[in-house]
């Protein structure tokens, strides 16, 4: 019954056409207002899968390192515990550490990894090589595949190197004071790759042999383990830290990144309460709309308290309107942003400014989860906006002249 009185006052022309441009201009607020928010979470979601995508193609799903310290010491047996837990598909070694690498006037400071032959396996890395080719070389012939930020600033031009490059790296094991507190040897660039800035400018893969025997580490000594798991991380991993102890650190691929996810989050919810605003200005807009439709409608008040109804039916119908102009914004804000997500989707007419992006155009994931937030969203808003001059029509004292 409320919403067939809200309906009726909805469609019907008022009296007063200011009072349907008011309304009008409130569902159009609420519609421009849902839309941008499902479209900027859903650009968002879309960044944020692309990024989850390029972290799940350079880290493992699991990696042990040291709880304290840089050096991880595993011998055979360990190493054939792990590989035998349940759910474990493959199992990379790593030796890394902070190296110069110098090429004539050029130099840079690179992570190197030297990974063993099992690492391509780990993850996607293989699927990012932009020039040459990921070769290791051997511990006599050492090759080293480079960022395609280290490549640009130290001018390796990979597939067009007349002369190796020069890596310097810390020897661990030397006196202090001691002229051998560095291990130099030439290097072969072999490839580059380009997942995304942060890991391109900052990271070298070369052969475990080799690279450990720059670190001057032992036979039982690395720096990680690189995993990758056939069933349910969070489990192995588990499993993983109470068979090793608490000398070893066991982190799942989130755990690895855990501060990058959070900001992400953060950023969401923070676009989110910021566009949030032009639903509260939409909201102001439908209290004047329903105050004036209120005083339009004081005849049918009154004939409607002649005929026993009560505040709380009264208050009801008018907050029933004031969900009913919220709710016409919210559909129509969400096929808006619906149509032009998938404009995007299949299209890609807005691009990306610049070449150096990885994606060409803006990235867009629509997510259920969105809507669903969008609609409360609304329509604790309009309830809110609605309560004002619902209450208000409620306890006027009409008579029938």
């Amino acid at each position: 019954m409320n919403f067939l009185f809200a309906w009726r006052y909805f469609r019907s022309k008022k009296s007063t056409n200011a009072i349907n441009i008011i309304a009008w201009i409130s569902v159009t607020a609420i519609t421009v207002g849902c839309a941008a928010l499902i479209i900027i979470l859903s650009v968002f979601n879309g960044f944020e899968e692309l990024v989850k995508g390029l972290y799940t193609d350079f880290y493992t799903d699991i990696r042990i390192a040291p709880a304290t310290g840089k050096v991880l010491k595993l011998d055979a047996a360990q190493l054939q515990k792990i590989k035998s837990v349940n759910g474990i598909g493959i199992v990379s070694l790593v030796a890394e550490e902070k190296a110069l690498l110098v090429n004539g006037p050029y130099q840079t400071i690179v992570l190197v990894k030297g990974v063993d032959d099992q690492y391509v396996f780990t993850n996607k890395i293989n699927e990012h090589i932009k020039r040459g080719k990921f070769s290791l070389g051997s511990a006599e012939t050492p090759q080293i595949v480079l960022g395609y930020g280290i490549e640009n600033a130290i001018g390796a031009e990979v597939e067009r190197s007349l002369y190796p490059l020069t890596l310097y790296t810390p020897n661990r094991k030397a006196k202090f004071n001691s002229l051998d507190g560095l291990s130099v040897n030439n290097i072969t660039a072999s490839g580059t790759f380009q997942v995304q800035q942060e890991f391109d400018n900052k990271y070298a893969f070369t052969n475990l042999a080799f690279f450990r025997y720059m670190l001057n580490m032992d036979a039982d000594e690395y720096s990680a383990v690189e995993i990758k798991v056939k069933e349910d991380e969070n489990k192995i991993r588990q499993q993983l830290q109470e068979m090793l102890g608490n000398n070893y650190l066991v982190q799942t691929r989130y755990e690895q990144n855990k501060s990058l996810y959070a900001v992400m989050q953060l950023e969401k919810w923070v676009i989110y309460a910021i566009l949030s605003l032009i639903l509260v200005v939409a909201a102001f807009n439908m209290i004047g709309a329903l105050t004036m439709l209120v005083l339009e409608k004081q005849k049918d008040i009154a004939v409607l308290q002649a005929m026993g109804a009560s505040q709380k039916r009264i208050q009801a119908i008018f907050l029933t309107e004031g969900l009913l102009l919220a709710g016409v914004g919210a559909v129509l804000g969400m096929l808006l942003a619906t149509l032009i997500c998938w404009i995007q989707i299949l299209f890609k007419p807005i691009k990306l400014a610049g070449d150096t992006f990885i994606v060409k155009a803006y990235p867009v994931k629509l997510l259920p989860a969105d809507y669903l937030l969008v609609l409360v969203t609304v329509t604790a808003i309009g309830f809110i906006a609605a309560w004002i001059p619902s209450r208000k029509a409620s306890r006027q004292e009409l008579g029938l002249k």
